[in-house]
């Protein structure tokens, strides 16, 4: 009778495309084994392709396996899509390659070798296994995220923000690590938002460096991130409104950091996770930073306004 395996998976890229991990975590009665890995230019789907991939092939003969992910793509691929994909010559119903194809195809051999039950979990509602493999797929994404620079000769910002209520009273703060150097700035306002002092870290931080600086924004605010490397130059074309035609929020903001970004050769980092890790000196910065940020707020009636 084949080996029961439990196998759960997930994967993952931020921005997307951009620096990706996965992780996968196989169960065998009392046995456990735990994989991870990453990629410094990927996708969504093919971090979750990879994780599925690198799981299945770790096992030695055929197996009955209960597979879980929180992916449609990869669920609904393997079980609806793949055959006549293969039938099709790795082709779309709309004749058009199929994304991902070197890796879909490396399923299939491998799903072929043993009896899978494929199944569908949804994300973030507390699977124990599946919020354990996201954590291990996002740390896999965080080991190599400061990697594109050398951080001894590149400076590293460290954004944070807080707010009494949002809107109310709100500061931000950025710890600046250079090298040996370190400076830190904050600043407050009476009447604000949580991500108003997000991109005000970040417009102030880049002022502090020389026109011409390179730099590494690292941000725990999805708003900052997400707004800075995929939004941004949309909202430019569209003269700062969104598709809908509504003005943007922060507008004012949004502008100066675009222009800051043409002085500077900006690298934006995800830095969500980076502050669990209790003995890191990014997640020490990352903490100081929010510490500056709650400080600043002090007495609220000594505040100014930001709107």
């Amino acid at each position: 009778m084949p080996d029961k395996v439990v196998i759960y998976s997930d994967g993952g890229a931020d921005p997307n495309p951009g620096i990706g991990g996965w992780a996968a975590v196989l169960r065998f009665g009392d046995h456990e084994k735990v994989l991870t890995g990453h990629d410094p230019a990927t996708t969504n789907n093919r971090m979750e392709l990879q994780a599925a991939v690198a799981a299945l092939s770790t096992l030695k003969r055929p197996c009955q396996v209960e597979f879980h992910t929180d992916s449609e793509y990869l669920r609904r691929g393997i079980t609806e899509w793949i055959e006549r994909w293969a039938a099709k010559g790795w082709q779309t119903s709309q004749r058009k390659p199929v994304l991902n194809d070197d890796l879909w195809r490396q399923l299939l051999a491998l799903s072929k070798q043993h009896e899978i039950d494929w199944q569908w979990v949804r994300g973030h509602t507390g699977d124990p296994l599946n919020e354990r493999v996201d954590a291990l797929a996002r740390q896999a994404r965080l080991e190599i995220a400061p990697a594109a620079e050398s951080s001894a000769n590149v400076p590293q910002l460290y954004l944070r923000s807080s707010c009494q209520g949002n809107p109310g009273p709100g500061g931000w703060g950025v710890v600046m690590i250079h090298g040996d150097e370190t400076a830190e700035w904050s600043g407050s306002a009476a009447h604000t938002t949580n991500n108003r002092m997000e991109l005000t870290a970040a417009v102030e931080g880049l002022r502090h460096l020389p026109p011409g600086s390179h730099a590494q924004l690292f941000t725990t605010s999805d708003y900052l991130f997400q707004g800075a490397t995929l939004w941004l130059r949309g909202w430019r074309r569209r003269e700062w409104r969104k598709k809908d035609g509504r003005p943007i929020a922060n507008a004012d903001l949004w502008q100066e950091l675009y222009r800051l970004q043409a002085e500077y050769k900006v690298t934006w980092i995800n830095a969500k996770g980076f502050d669990e890790g209790a003995d890191d000196g990014r997640a020490a910065a990352l903490r100081q930073a929010a510490e500056l940020a709650t400080a600043a707020v002090g007495p609220v009636s000594n505040l100014p306004s930001t709107g």
